[in-house]
C-alpha cells in the first residue's frame, strides 16, 4: 500500500487555521485546470517526515484524462501502478503481487492524484484556495473544507501555466513533494493506459465506500 499512503497520506484532520479563500485566486486556478484535458509526465517524488528527513524517493510516469481517469506508474525502487477507469481505482503492487480495488467515492476523489482529474469548478465549493506569484511560478494552496479528505493542505506550482511541481502534507506533518518533467498538456492519450487487467497470480482486495450515515 506504498503508494496510495503516499499519495494519499491517510489523514482526516482539517487544518486548525484554515485561510480564507481568494475569489480571484480561485478564479485563476480555474482558468489554468479547465483548459487541461490530459497531462502526461514523468515525475519524482520525495516524502519527507515532519523533522524533514527524506523517508522516500519515487520516480515514474503518470497520466490523466479528465474526467476521473489517471494512471501512476512507480518504476524506482518498487514498481507500483495505480489506475482510475473513472468508476474504481485499482492499486496493482507487483512484489506482493496483490491488487486492491475501491469505488471512485468521494474520499477518494479527495485525493491529490485525482483531485486534478476532477472538475475545476468545484473547487471553491471544496477547498479554501489562496495563491502567490513566485518569480517564474504561480503556486495556489488548497486546505479542504471537508473533515473527510487525506491531507490537511495541497499546494500546486505552474511554470508558464503548465503543472509543474505538487506538494502535500497531512496531519502528522509528514510532506510528499512531486515534480512534474517532460509534460505533454492536452496530447493524445490511449484509452487503454485507464483500464487494467489484474494477473490472474495476484491476490484482490475489494474495498466498499463507507456507509452513508
Amino acid at each position: 500500500m506504498r503508494m496510495m499512503k503516499s499519495l494519499a497520506a491517510a489523514a482526516l484532520l482539517l487544518a486548525t487555521q484554515a485561510a480564507h479563500a481568494d475569489p480571484a485566486s480561485v478564479e485563476r486556478l480555474t482558468r489554468l485546470l479547465e483548459p487541461l484535458k490530459t497531462y502526461s509526465a514523468d515525475f519524482d517524488q520525495q516524502i519527507l517526515d515532519a523533522s524533514g528527513s527524506s523517508l522516500q524517493d519515487t520516480s515514474g510516469h503518470m497520466w490523466l484524462s479528465r474526467p476521473g481517469h489517471f494512471r501512476w506508474e512507480v518504476n524506482e525502487p518498487y514498481r507500483q501502478i495505480v489506475v482510475s477507469n473513472g468508476q474504481e481505482v485499482t492499486l496493482y503492487d507487483p512484489d506482493l503481487e496483490q491488487a486492491t480495488i475501491q469505488p471512485l467515492d468521494d474520499r477518494v476523489t479527495h485525493t491529490p492524484a485525482l483531485l486534478l482529474s476532477g472538475s475545476a469548478s468545484e473547487l471553491a465549493q471544496n477547498y479554501e484556495v489562496t495563491g502567490q506569484q513566485q518569480g517564474t511560478g504561480e503556486t495556489f494552496t488548497l486546505k479542504p473544507k471537508a473533515n473527510d479528505t487525506l491531507f490537511e493542505q495541497l499546494k500546486l506550482t505552474f511554470y508558464s501555466e503548465k503543472l509543474g511541481m505538487l506538494q502535500m502534507t497531512d496531519s502528522t506533518g509528514q510532506r510528499t513533494a512531486i515534480k512534474f518533467d517532460h509534460a505533454e498538456v492536452n496530447g493524445n492519450i490511449d484509452p487503454d493506459k485507464f483500464r487494467f487487467e489484474i494477473p490472474a497470480s495476484a491476490d484482490v482486495i475489494r474495498e466498499q465506500s463507507p456507509a452513508t450515515p
